[in-house]
């Protein structure tokens, strides 16, 4: 197995640093073939963090999902990480990955979030009953996918938001692996906004996408 670790960054300067962190074990095994940061057009120091990491960087367009796809086309090892520039793997990730040879599964890690408040704790009991019951994690989960798999469903779409749920709905129930190993997201659009109206109005835009609506539309409900 080798990894390319693909993260899609927009002014991500302040928790990027922590993310490339926690991939050092997976450079210095062997197992992370590359890095490969695809950025949407940052004006902070996003780009100089990502060049003294030994990144690879390429330029896309503001998108998630057009920024994943460009790096996946990109990418040269036979398994691929999507993760989220504000997400860190815990410890042992390295370890458990390697359990996942089976190129017919992708991978998903356990949502957690850096903050240790009761709300924080209830939503990550919300997303542990959402993956066992729905099958329906996030992006901020991290995606392991072989390159095999990837090409076979299609790979990431080029759309505005919910890239991640449509990956997802694509690969189904039974090709999904979830492994023990957190994935620790920050909470700093949680603590913002608030607990109870960011998760209502995710679950709005869930709501939406599964409705069909457009996903300019979307992405207008999601800010």
């Amino acid at each position: 197995m080798m990894i390319s670790i693909i993260i899609p960054t927009l002014n991500a300067a302040e928790q990027l640093p922590a993310s490339l962190a926690s991939l050092v074990d997976g450079a210095v095994s062997g197992l992370v073939k590359e890095l490969i940061i695809v950025d949407g057009g940052s004006d902070d120091p996003t780009l100089s963090i990502a060049d003294a990491a030994g990144a690879t960087i390429l330029a896309g367009k503001t998108g998630r999902g057009q920024q994943l796809q460009q790096g996946a086309n990109a990418a040269r090892a036979d398994w691929l990480l999507f993760i989220h520039a504000d997400t860190v793997l815990e410890s042992g990730w390295l370890d458990e990955v390697k359990t996942l040879s089976d190129k017919s599964k992708a991978g998903i890690f356990r949502f957690a979030l850096d903050d240790k408040s009761i709300p924080a704790r209830i939503l990550q009991f919300m997303v542990h009953l959402r993956c066992m019951f729905l099958a329906l994690p996030y992006g901020d989960q991290g995606l392991l996918i072989s390159r095999q798999l990837y090409d076979e469903i299609g790979g990431f779409k080029p759309v505005t938001i919910m890239e991640d749920v449509d990956i997802i709905r694509r690969l189904g129930r039974k090709r999904l692996h979830f492994f023990r190993t957190r994935a620790i997201t920050s909470a700093s659009r949680y603590r913002k906004d608030g607990y109870l109206k960011r998760i209502w109005r995710n679950a709005g835009c869930l709501f939406m996408w599964f409705t069909g609506k457009d996903p300019e539309q979307i992405a207008k409900a999601y800010k």
